[in-house]
């Protein structure tokens, strides 16, 4: 799907003809520059999407298109893959949902690990939630996806591992692990739940802690990657191993 993708509300309200406004309308037509006649795909970021010609830009934030095609739905991957991330600090929270959504995480789940910087408190961690939820919405138009990943809302060390409980494969990074994501043992369907730490490394507590939910650590690699990009490199390397790249 190389087609250019634009968010609209609902899919189930689009005609033959739908007319594309507001700020979706505006980047299509003042940043995009779309034309009469290219192909584009609207979707409501959950899996269902339509693909349709463009029959005319009007003004600066109008978007006519035609000829779209009976909406199709994605269904969601398997096996999925969430990755519990640990708050980074300044705006590389942001980067690290971008980079992973563009590889194919399902969900991702910010966490406040006990030796993460950043706090997410009252209004300031409302706004990083939106950022973060803002960017993953963003990112999946970028990278042509048309089921956007969720955001969860901020985890407490005790909500992650309910969610490792649950999981079908858990796992934690960390460099201490003594076994490699690479050769794990990984399931065909069901729940991937990955474990990033912050910066400072996830406590011998919260290690306890997901121990005891099922989760065992797991190295990556020789090298010790930066909060914002472990979860990236090893949701690609789950996601080759696992078949959804192939």
């Amino acid at each position: 799907m190389t087609a250019p993708v634009f968010v609209v509300d609902r899919l189930d309200s689009v005609g033959p003809e739908f007319v594309l406004d507001g700020p979706e309308g505006r980047h299509a037509v003042s940043v995009k520059r779309l034309r009469a006649g290219e192909d584009v795909v609207l979707t409501d970021g959950r899996g269902r999407w339509a693909e349709g010609v463009v029959k005319a830009a009007e003004g600066k934030d109008r978007l006519v298109v035609g000829d779209l095609d009976p909406v199709h739905e994605e269904p969601p991957a398997v096996p999925r893959i969430t990755v519990v991330q640990a708050l980074p600090k300044g705006d590389r929270g942001e980067l690290a949902v971008e980079t992973m959504t563009e590889v194919g995480v399902d969900a991702v789940v910010p966490w406040q690990a006990s030796r993460c910087i950043t706090q997410w408190k009252g209004e300031r961690g409302l706004k990083a939630l939106g950022k973060w939820r803002a960017t993953a919405r963003e990112a999946g138009k970028q990278s042509r996806r048309v089921r956007f990943p969720e955001v969860a809302d901020a985890a407490t060390t005790r909500q992650v591992a309910a969610l490792l409980a649950g999981a079908d494969f858990a796992a934690v990074l960390h460099e201490s692990g003594a076994e490699r994501l690479a050769t794990a043992e990984l399931p065909a369907r069901g729940e991937i739940v990955l474990v990033v730490g912050p910066e400072g490394g996830v406590s011998p507590e919260e290690l306890a802690v997901f121990a005891e939910a099922g989760a065992r650590p797991y190295v990556l690699g020789p090298t010790v990657l930066r909060t914002s990009t472990a979860g990236t490199a090893a949701a690609a390397l789950l996601l080759g191993r696992t078949g959804r790249w192939s």
